[in-house]
């Protein structure tokens, strides 16, 4: 605890060395940076106080003097697309900056879905990660840190990469296949800034200041600048950590060894989760065993195992050793094999899942197999089980635990608030699966974030794109009420805001991961977007949204906007997912056909129809509507 406090301060202790007689540059500021094209661009540090600063880029020389409080900017004049470029800046000492590429920078920003790297989806974009060679599209990762007390100066680490082979690896996939988008078609360089933290809910992004209509989120604000509470109450699991060993008989009697013999273990259909084959309400560990017949020919090439996903942690042994482990349930279980580890014939293989609440167990529908070369082999089927430790149920539980991270303005603090003089083009916005379970009161904080950025930038119109949530979880087959779907409906009424457009992704979904594989579509809708909203482009960026619906007999005529070249199917059947009801609210399947551009809604069930509803659910089954550009339509509803 003590030391997680000691890094949350961190940034205060920094912003106090500014009285230095060493020019000091913000961290953003670094080697192969990329700035604002044609737009005054803003330069800034610390020295000591009156000291004489100059700033040397592209032949023009910029001075300036610190102030009492040890802080100087320059604001440098437009410059077109280009570079590479050196910046020179002078005063008691010298910092030379190289290799610095003038373009279109974007903060992308957001949870878990703007935060995954694209090693993170290297078996579908494996193609692309051995393929990109882009030195002019340039990511700086903003690193995960919170403060509770105030906003600070900068951050406490960071560098900017570029997108090749190797370095790719970690960027943000929606930011890059955005980023890569843009390149190809505008020719310029591009700079991403993925601020980004799994998890975490919308207020943790917003100032304090943009927070003031919200009095209960301000009354969290105060609480947390008591650091004698946080010292009592705080809790922070960072994604990736590892949790505290738990001594359970399978650690203590090695049922990982070769030598173990088994005994009381019982069958067990892999995947699936042990609460529905037959344990109850456990929240501990289970150990899973099964000897795998492994070829020879597949014991000489290098070999990986693909585990799908697991709730919530594992370790994987293979032969008696460990050969890899992950301690939060949402990356997707891919592990290398360690050379000479398999052998011909029977191979041990054990996994150990730790769960501490909900359903334990493997997430089905995903790859569980181990591979190598051309060859594979199903893990799927039966299983030995055994549980290796139960968890005393929690009584009462334990008061006024918080994650750091997701408390209000945490992340703005450390990870907003130090980038608002570094030169924009717009924002990337990736976020509220955290937010789900509220989406009133999101449709209000979504806008007030919104505008408090661009006002902190000094921009009242600076584009601010964002991602739409896919479908999610259990499909469901006939209408219902749906939290996901109110969310989304509160997502697009920030388009009510100039310079604002949504990527529909409601067809990009999985219903059993909260991480889709599929970033290069997100990337390249939001780029399309920008096309229109930040560069001018007259196209067609967005698919068909509800515009009006008009009551013709016992049947309903919806009108869309953005339909492009016309409104059509993804699969050529008639339109799915269209619900229709009456007065009262009950709503059917309805008979959906395309008449031109709208949309033609009916139900032999409902004589007299009201309300119409389309891919209403947390998970659609089908949402096949589309513009003939290929994108999706929005979902919606008329019964507000």
């Amino acid at each position: 605890m003590k030391s997680l406090l000691k890094g949350m301060f961190l940034l205060s202790a920094f912003a106090s060395l500014n009285a230095s007689a060493q020019i000091k540059l913000p961290r953003i500021l670094r080697d192969s940076m990329v700035l604002q094209r044609n737009a005054k661009i803003n330069i800034w540090g610390w020295a000591s106080k009156g000291e004489r600063v100059s700033v040397r880029f592209n032949s023009q020389t910029y001075r300036a003097i610190t102030g009492n409080d040890g802080k100087w900017a320059v604001q440098l004049a437009p410059v077109k697309a280009g570079g590479p470029y050196k910046m020179e800046i002078a005063g008691k000492n010298k910092i030379i900056l190289k290799e610095l590429l003038v373009g279109d920078v974007w903060l992308c920003a957001g949870q878990s879905n703007m935060e995954h790297q694209m090693k993170l989806h290297d078996i579908i974009y494996a193609n692309e990660i051995a393929a990109a060679d882009f030195p002019q599209i340039r990511q700086f990762k903003v690193p995960n840190t919170v403060n509770l007390q105030a906003p600070q100066d900068d951050l406490p680490s960071g560098s900017w990469t570029w997108a090749g082979p190797a370095g790719v690896r970690d960027f943000s996939a929606v930011a890059y296949f955005f980023a890569k988008a843009l390149y190809e078609k505008y020719q310029v360089p591009i700079g991403i800034i993925n601020s980004s933290w799994g998890g975490i809910p919308i207020e943790a992004m917003m100032s304090e200041k943009s927070l003031q209509p919200f009095p209960d989120v301000l009354a969290i604000i105060e609480k947390n600048k008591d650091t004698a509470y946080i010292n009592r109450s705080a809790h922070n699991e960072p994604s990736g950590a590892q949790p505290s060993k738990i001594q359970d008989r399978g650690l203590t009697e090695q049922w990982y060894a070769p030598s173990y013999h088994p005994k009381g273990w019982r069958p067990f259909a892999v995947p699936g989760y042990w609460e529905d084959q037959g344990v109850k309400d456990l929240d501990g560990t289970v150990w899973f065993r099964r000897e795998i017949e492994v070829p020879q020919p597949m014991t000489q090439r290098g070999a990986k195992v693909f585990l799908g996903r697991i709730v919530d942690a594992d370790e994987l042994y293979i032969n008696g050793t460990k050969v890899g482990a992950t301690y939060y349930m949402y990356p997707q279980r891919r592990y290398a094999v360690p050379d000479g580890l398999l052998k011909p014939g029977k191979n041990l293989f054990v996994i150990k899942i730790s769960n501490k609440a909900g359903k334990g167990g493997f997430v089905p529908d995903k790859p569980y197999q181990l591979i190598a070369g051309n060859d594979t082999i199903d893990l799927t089927g039966y299983w030995q089980y055994k549980v290796g430790e139960v968890n005393a149920p929690a009584r009462g539980g334990k008061a006024g635990n918080i994650a750091l991270q997701n408390q209000p303005g945490a992340l703005y603090n450390t990870m907003i608030a130090p980038l608002t003089n570094y030169t924009l083009k717009g924002f990337v916005w990736y976020q509220g699966e955290s937010n789900t379970g509220n989406a009133a009161a999101y449709a209000k904080l979504q806008p007030a974030m919104i505008q408090d950025w661009r006002a902190k930038w000094q921009s009242r119109d600076l584009p601010f794109l964002f991602v739409q949530l896919p479908g999610f979880m259990d499909y469901s087959y006939w209408p219902a009420e749906s939290d996901w779907a109110l969310f989304r409906e509160a997502q697009a009424q920030t388009l009510s805001l100039p310079n604002t457009a949504m990527a529909v992704a409601i067809d990009l979904g999985e219903w059993n991961d909260i991480h889709p594989d599929r970033k290069k579509e997100v990337g390249d809708r939001l780029a399309l977007a920008a096309g229109k909203i930040a560069y001018g482009e007259n196209i067609v960026y967005s698919g068909p949204s509800f515009q009006s619906a008009v009551i013709d007999g016992n049947k309903m005529m919806i009108t869309f906007k953005n339909t492009g070249s016309g409104l059509c199917t993804s699969d050529g059947e008639p339109p799915a997912e269209f619900a229709i009801a009456g007065a009262d609210k009950k709503f059917v399947w309805a008979d959906a056909k395309i008449e031109g551009r709208k949309i033609v809604v009916s139900s032999n069930e409902i004589a007299a129809p009201r309300y119409v509803r389309y891919a209403w659910a947390d998970d659609p089954v089908h949402p096949n509507l589309i513009n003939k550009e290929g994108l999706p339509a929005a979902p919606f509803r008329t019964d507000e």
